[in-house]
């Protein structure tokens, strides 16, 4: 029991630092309202599933693995944030509505994307998870409860997150405001992209 307090402590920790979810999830919560915040969490736990699945059943020790796969993905998700990054830092100040709904649709799909093309990721799940498992009676469903912990404090804390942004609506919402946030959004992606794009595997 000591151990697994330890590990809620620890991952906790880890999703309280900023990093791209927290940009994406401002970006979308400020600009397009709660509900495109609250998909968007959904979508950054959603890949998080689907990464504790792939470290269940061996993928992610064989992306790990393969030199070749590694970088494919490392760049399929440094060149998609730094397309976010460029889409938020020339975005304008007034959107159409239709515009506004669009960004609403696709706020899941940027929240997935962000974390299941990110191999950092998946290595993360393979270095991390085992930790907490003892190597005498480590079975499958130990990981993916580990795993699922993950996901369900993810979903909470950015849910928790993002409810407080909506709190503070009333100032985020002057025109002003937003178009500080999507400038300083975009170019916070652009560096996590370029820096996902030069690191070594």
């Amino acid at each position: 029991m000591g151990e697994y307090h330890r590990f809620l402590f620890l991952v906790i920790l880890l999703i309280l630092v900023p990093g791209p979810d927290y940009v994406i999830v401002t970006k979308n919560a400020v600009g397009f309202g709660k509900s495109a915040g609250i998909k968007t969490v959904f979508g950054i736990a959603a890949a998080l599933f689907c990464h504790t699945i792939f470290a269940v059943v061996g993928l992610s020790a064989f992306v790990a693995k393969s030199a070749a796969l590694f970088t494919a993905v490392k760049y399929l998700g440094a060149i998609y944030l730094l397309y976010l990054g460029v889409r938020s830092l020339f975005s304008k100040g007034t959107q159409l509505t239709t515009t506004v709904e669009a960004e609403k649709r696709n706020s899941w799909v940027q929240g997935f994307f962000t974390n299941i093309l990110n191999p950092k990721v998946a290595v993360f799940f393979l270095t991390f998870l085992p930790q907490f498992v003892s190597s005498d009676t480590a079975s499958w469903r130990d990981f993916a409860f580990l795993g699922l912990t993950y996901v369900l404090l993810t979903l909470v804390i950015y849910t928790g997150y993002v409810l407080l942004l909506a709190k503070m609506k009333g100032i985020l919402e002057k025109p002003i405001i937003q178009n500080i946030i999507n400038k300083l959004s975009g170019f916070v992606l652009i560096i996590f992209g370029i820096k996902l794009f030069s690191e070594n595997n």
